[in-house]
């Protein structure tokens, strides 16, 4: 079924856009995740097979987040820290584009300024509420041998360290919540998924690349998605979840940088 109107959220089931086929839309959806976070999840599945295989404990094993890309050069570090950030947000500019040109546009998947208070209330309360639980979690899969011990950054001491994590953190949380949360869902909606099939698949795409973390970083992260998609078929926008996303980012990257070499709880920070 066609339409020429744009539903919000994840649209209504089985109806696309005039002009867009099944086949369109799955090209769609198989072209952006393999330029973006599809790509990104075969190569976490490689990487854990690598740490599984490598002999050495996980829990021995660490996953830098945030690292230096040029040690010892600063400005070079800073410029390809900018490049990095930048260019992962074009499979976002991807996305625009698709959906501008079926007719829907960000505004469909709740990209906008209409509800501002509302938006941050709920990405606030979220963020709280997945970044306490997270944390918990991940100390327990990493005591229980099942996780590397995440190093949140691992940049050198220079005026431009806390602007670049507040920008990766940024960059993740619309890339994760553009491509994964609403886009991916919306389109198999169009496709005639039911709301579960389609909340399921967005939660494993989610998960899949955060496997480089271990178990911990699949399993929270699969339940993240659960959470986020079930939200995102009752609010109908993306805007809180990418607020949520950023939070709490923002929080785990400039807090380990705060308390690295000043506590022994905090894996890799001790």
């Amino acid at each position: 079924m066609t339409t020429g109107a744009a539903a919000p959220g994840i649209g209504v089931r089985g109806r696309r856009p005039a002009g867009l086929t099944n086949g369109m839309i799955v090209a769609e959806i198989l072209i952006v995740l393999a330029l973006s976070l599809g790509r990104s999840g075969v190569y976490a599945v490689v990487s854990f097979i690598g740490d599984l295989t490598s002999g050495v404990p996980l829990a021995d094993q660490t996953a830098v987040l945030n690292g230096s890309l040029a040690p010892g050069r600063p400005l070079l570090d800073l410029v390809r820290q900018v490049l990095r950030i930048a260019f992962a947000l074009a499979p976002v500019g991807l996305v625009w584009y698709l959906l501008v040109r079926s007719g829907e546009g960000l505004r469909s998947l709740g990209m906008d300024a209409t509800q501002p208070v509302r938006d941050l209330a709920r990405g606030a309360g979220l963020a709280a509420l997945v970044g306490g639980v997270g944390l918990v979690g991940y100390l327990v899969a990493y005591a229980s041998g099942a996780n590397l011990a995440v190093v949140a950054q691992d940049l050198p001491e220079q005026w431009w360290r806390w602007p670049v994590l507040i920008g990766a953190a940024g960059q993740n949380a619309i890339l994760e919540e553009v491509v994964v949360l609403g886009f991916v869902m919306r389109r198999l909606t169009q496709l005639g998924w039911g709301r579960w099939p389609a909340i399921t698949t967005s939660a494993a795409v989610r998960a899949s690349y955060h496997l480089y973390q271990g178990i911990g970083g699949l399993l929270g992260n699969f339940a993240m998605g659960l959470f986020f998609g079930w939200l995102f078929t009752r609010w109908g926008r993306v805007l809180p979840f990418l607020i949520a996303h950023a939070l709490i980012d923002i929080v785990a990257f400039l807090g380990y940088a705060v308390l690295a070499g000043r506590v022994d709880w905090l894996p890799g920070a001790g």
